[in-house]
């Protein structure tokens, strides 16, 4: 029976539709699924001569909205919006992301010279196949495209009468395989960001000083003259490997440089190629066996870098640590080698499991006891003079890291034995530097 309520619905126009929902509770439930939506002067109800121009468009607009965010997106099959050549529009925002259906942009609404004060278009979740001529957009500077269906002939058509555009933004745009630009002379920013099918980028814009990818290295970009790029933020898998081997010839004068990879396959090599003019540089890389030291190439390259930021990506899928079921440790001949420290420092902050620790200064011969005679094995005094270097390498970087649900050891030499040992330096004067290597 409410399929039946529905399909009744369906028939009636949009403005009968609302007055039935009124008065009726089936019909009510049904307006919020009703599947032709058309937007008029008429059906809302808006008298075109007793009403001044800015009052209409208000009264229009509210309308709209408030049908709109009380309809529930579901069931939708046509979306039209007649607005009279009176109304000179300059935003024109269709944002349907939240709604499942196809929708059909109605470019009518640009035609007839309604678009000619159009400033900005935003367009998410619709299809965008233009059927009529719509006119020179004269006003236009700034083109949003987010999951909308576009041919590679509609976006053509939709740049060429655009000529005042300073900005085209498309984002999860899947249908278009290849973007080509034409002289667009007030084209300053262009983004592109995951249009899977993107094959191709060709812009002829003179005067393109921003540029924003996210895609694969195997798309061919043709950017024209890119002395004029300032700006650039790449976003693919060995971004930065890119960025060090290209950038620095094809785009010269780039000051601020953005890149993202989340999978860093080759380290940064060391070239003689230059970045003169790169004040900005921001890096977010992950990678599981690449060098961060190589990093290093981007300094060399970079005489007036004034920033730097790296965001060092941790890997999206979890690793089994092979330190998960680590619970005792115990290291002989502890010394304050940088190596050794570091390996500490992993083992400690990594070990999950950890129970116990030992760091042991000495070779770990049997020792004497207090209560007995005997003694602990000879040490020699450069032996003893270096196991109170690991001591202080001890303090100063492993003891405060070791976390206290972990029994932590440091043996160090015997007092009793080696208590007649003149020190050549007073233990607390002893350097601890950790060696380079």
């Amino acid at each position: 029976m409410q399929d039946i309520w529905y399909h009744i619905h369906s028939l009636m126009s949009m403005r009968d539709a609302a007055r039935v929902a009124c008065v009726s509770r089936p019909f009510a439930r049904s307006w919020r699924c009703l599947p032709n939506l058309n937007f008029s002067e008429e059906s809302l109800g808006i008298n075109k001569y007793t009403c001044r121009t800015d009052e209409k468009m208000r009264d229009f607009t509210s309308k709209i909205d408030w049908i709109m965010k009380n309809h529930s997106g579901i069931g939708v099959k046509k979306l039209k919006v007649q607005v009279g050549a009176v109304y000179r529009i300059e935003e024109l925002i269709v944002n349907l992301s939240s709604v499942n259906a196809n929708y059909n942009f109605p470019c009518e609404l640009l035609s007839g010279g309604t678009g000619d004060s159009l400033r900005y278009i935003y367009l998410a979740s619709c299809n965008f196949h233009p059927k009529v001529r719509i006119g020179h957009l004269k006003s236009l500077t700034r083109i949003q495209l987010c999951m909308v269906n576009i041919t590679e002939n509609g976006l053509s058509s939709l740049l060429s009468i655009s000529l005042g555009l300073e900005r085209l933004e498309l984002r999860h745009c899947s249908t278009i395989n290849s973007l080509k630009i034409p002289c667009l002379q007030r084209l300053s920013y262009l983004e592109v960001m995951t249009c899977d099918r993107l094959r191709v980028i060709e812009s002829k814009a003179p005067n393109l000083s921003s540029f924003r990818f996210e895609g694969d290295l195997r798309v061919q970009v043709s950017l024209g003259e890119t002395v004029q790029i300032k700006q650039i933020y790449r976003l693919c898998n060995d971004a930065a490997f890119y960025a060090r081997t290209e950038l620095p010839s094809s785009m010269p004068n780039l000051e601020m440089l953005l890149i993202h990879s989340d999978t860093e396959m080759v380290n940064t090599p060391m070239l003689p190629s230059k970045f003169y003019h790169l004040k900005y540089l921001n890096i977010a890389l992950g990678g599981q066996t690449y060098d961060f030291l190589s990093l290093v190439s981007f300094f060399d390259a970079s005489p007036f870098l004034e920033t730097f930021i790296l965001n060092a990506l941790r890997e999206r899928k979890e690793r089994a640590s092979v330190f998960d079921k680590l619970k005792c440790v115990k290291i002989l001949n502890f010394s304050c080698a940088k190596s050794l420290v570091e390996l500490t420092c992993h083992i400690v902050e990594s070990a999950t499991s950890l129970e116990c620790l030992t760091l042991d200064t000495t070779s770990g011969f049997p020792r004497c006891s207090v209560d007995k005679l005997d003694k602990c094995l000879l040490l020699r005094r450069e032996v003893l003079v270096e196991a109170h270097r690991a001591l202080e390498a001890v303090k100063a970087f492993i003891k405060l890291k070791v976390p206290s649900k972990v029994e932590f050891n440091v043996l160090e030499p015997c007092s009793r034995c080696h208590a007649a040992v003149e020190w050549p330096l007073d233990v607390k004067n002893v350097p601890v530097v950790l060696p380079n290597d």
